[in-house]
């Protein structure tokens, strides 16, 4: 669910899974030539659109967590690198905005799962 309240539609699924793939792809050629950076490390968790499918907020997280932001500041900054690649993989009416975030997920369930052992000593 989205946080205004409005559910996820099946096209924002779908849309959001295919550009998660073809990010993934993208980085894991290295296809987007960006500088001082290794592409290959990058994880695509997640890939959420917005309601009119013009906003791609990519979930993602470098190899091991390690230098993530700035990666991530590296990936905001060639975005526009990233969906020219983008645009001669998938077709679309519109080509989203992608915007990049670190993905704390994993971050997160390391934690709950160390409260949950503590709870058990």
């Amino acid at each position: 669910m989205s946080k205004l309240g409005k559910p996820v539609t099946q096209r924002q699924l779908r849309v959001g899974e295919m550009i998660k793939q073809a990010l993934g792809m993208i980085f894991l050629r290295s296809e987007a030539k960006l500088p001082n950076l290794e592409t290959r490390e990058i994880t695509v968790t997640e890939v959420r659109m917005s309601q009119d499918l013009k906003t791609a907020k990519a979930f993602v997280l470098p190899l091991g967590g390690k230098n993530s932001q700035e990666v991530i500041e590296k990936l905001k900054e060639f975005s526009f690198v990233i969906r020219k690649v983008l645009s001669k993989k998938i077709t679309m009416k519109f080509l989203p905005k992608l915007l990049f975030v670190k993905d704390e997920s994993f971050d997160y369930a390391e934690k709950i799962e160390n409260l949950i052992k503590q709870t058990h000593k």
